[in-house]
């Protein structure tokens, strides 16, 4: 666990782009672990990093963190060199990379008491109770660390991030080796450090479908290079969507199709349904056909996701 908590310099929140990089590079002798990356998260996003494992993603965090020094390029956060501002940009900044380590054999609250003089941060009780309570755990302040569950450890650490009240939050795959219950209480606290607490988000993680749900822009990164950037929704809007199609009778489909524009984009066949990729547009001219030509058609289920978006980006990009 690595965490980030210095005392805060409001100065340092003017700029719009709370996170620029350019032209980011590292090389570790003869591996280039990132190559030329170059984004902007601003100031109120919850800012997806995705990308398959060794694309680059932890790397970049720590270079981010200033755990790790770039080979080449820049870093600017709240608009400020990190280089040149190194400590008062980090006392901003509260991050979570790999798992949170606590004291095992001591309550919640006293590991935050704990954590928060370690770093020269006076922090009143009660300001630590509301901590406990804004991540779901007030009512277990007093327990020790080692009654929690994975998903309750995972909510302690993004407390233990909130106590110099960051205004840039760094989470590396914060849902990892949790069950469904515990990815939707992250997820949720996301939401809420967001919605409620004004807080921007760096969000790193490999559940694409829990991305989807949480962040308003990303980026997707492969071999260390930018793939794609932008507004989540409008990158999904922008693509083709795979939609499956029953009729009911799939040899009547087959002929009608054949030599039409549409089937060369169909994907599968199966007894009573196929699978095509089609434009938003196309959807309804699709089925008219279909149905102009004596194929029923009984449903038209669109299937659009992360998951397709980033496997179809990641696979062009090979």
């Amino acid at each position: 666990m690595i965490s980030k908590i210095v005392s805060k310099d409001q100065n340092l929140s003017v700029s719009e782009n709370i996170i620029e990089i350019s032209s980011l590079s590292k090389r570790f002798k003869e591996v280039l672990a990132v190559n030329e990356l170059s984004f902007t998260v601003k100031r109120g996003d919850v800012f997806g990093f995705l990308g398959p494992n060794g694309a680059g993603k932890s790397t970049t965090i720590r270079m981010i963190l200033s755990l790790i020094t770039p080979t080449s390029g820049s870093i600017k956060i709240f608009g400020k060199s990190l280089t040149e501002n190194r400590k008062e940009i980090l006392a901003n900044v509260g991050a979570i990379v790999e798992k949170p380590d606590f004291y095992l054999y001591l309550p919640a609250i006293k590991n935050l008491e704990i954590l928060a003089k370690i770093s020269g941060k006076d922090v009143p009780q009660n300001r630590i109770f509301e901590l406990l309570e804004l991540v779901g755990l007030k009512d277990r302040a007093k327990s020790k660390v080692k009654t929690y569950s994975h998903g309750m450890k995972q909510r302690l650490g993004i407390a233990q991030t909130l106590l110099h009240d960051p205004e840039l939050i760094v989470l590396d795959e914060p849902t990892t080796g949790l069950d469904p219950q515990g990815m939707k209480e992250i997820r949720d606290l996301i939401i809420r450090l967001s919605k409620d607490e004004n807080k921007t988000i760096f969000l790193s993680s490999h559940i694409l479908s829990e991305i989807e749900l949480v962040a308003n822009r990303m980026i997707i990164i492969n071999k260390g290079s930018k793939i794609v950037e932008g507004d989540v929704n409008n990158l999904l809007n922008s693509k083709s969507l795979k939609v499956t199609v029953e009729v009911q009778n799939i040899e009547s489909a087959k002929r009608i199709l054949d030599n039409t524009k549409w089937y060369n984009q169909i994907e599968t066949f199966s007894e009573n349904k196929f699978s095509i990729k089609l434009e938003n547009h196309d959807i309804a001219e699709l089925n008219k056909y279909l149905v102009e030509n004596g194929v029923m058609v009984n449903a038209l289920i669109p299937v659009r996701s992360l998951e397709d978006y980033f496997l179809s980006i990641t696979s062009s990009a090979k």
